[in-house]
């Protein structure tokens, strides 16, 4: 059943949507849909062509970067997604970065509920492969509402984070990180090379990757963060 969080769990960061049993999916054609759902501000998703109709299918929230849109952040999933059938959504901030960053959290975690709300009705998504992902603050909000909803998120895949700012801890989702040594935008010692640490002693299951390269996202890590999403 899918159910939404009340204003105040919304600001602790708390995300009440989850899959539904789906007997005949509504489901929607494959390519990129507008969620409709947000004005000026709105987000997308994606159904690959190599959806599998039959069984639910694995899903992951895609968070852009400060002053980003939905696109920058499908667009690094996009090709994992359709050769591997994942559904991508991507939500876009209500400003133009994520709450917790301006102060805290609310309106956001409020969006982003209901945008799984509705792709969970449209679609049947497995419980067990629902991953958080983002880049630079998108990776930073990732981290932070995905140990705070870790009963619904699996996985965590963060690409070049600057901090966390967990409110709470659900479970212990396996965590993916990987951040360019050369990143003059959120340099990695004070950020990756500081969470990691934090992370494994909490006992996260955490994958770390860094890479001779700046403020990016790698193909090469994407693919890995996927596979891992998917074992």
């Amino acid at each position: 059943m899918s159910s939404s969080a009340n204003p105040s769990a919304h600001s602790s960061g708390l995300i009440g949507a989850r899959p539904q049993t789906i007997a005949q999916p509504a489901g929607t054609t494959p390519g990129r849909h507008p969620l409709s759902m947000g004005g000026k501000r709105d987000g997308i998703f994606l159904v690959p062509e190599r959806l599998d109709a039959a069984k639910p299918a694995p899903l992951i929230v895609s968070l852009h970067g400060a002053g980003g849109i939905a696109p920058h952040a499908l667009d690094i999933f996009a090709a994992q997604a359709e050769a591997r059938g994942i559904i991508v959504l991507a939500p876009e901030s209500r400003s133009a970065t994520w709450d917790v960053i301006r102060g805290g959290y609310g309106p956001d975690v409020a969006f982003i509920d209901g945008a799984l709300s509705k792709v969970f009705r449209l679609h049947a998504v497995d419980p067990e492969r629902i991953a958080v992902a983002g880049f630079s603050d998108g990776a930073s909000y990732a981290l932070s509402i995905g140990i705070i909803n870790g009963a619904l998120f699996k996985d965590i895949l963060a690409f070049s984070p600057g901090f966390m700012a967990p409110t709470g801890q659900s479970d212990l989702p396996r965590v993916f990180i990987s951040h360019g040594v050369h990143d003059e935008v959120l340099p990695i010692d004070p950020c990756s090379r500081r969470i990691v640490p934090r992370l494994k002693r909490a006992g996260y299951d955490v994958e770390y990757q860094e890479f001779d390269g700046g403020h990016v996202v790698p193909p090469g890590m994407v693919e890995r963060a996927v596979a891992r999403l998917l074992v």
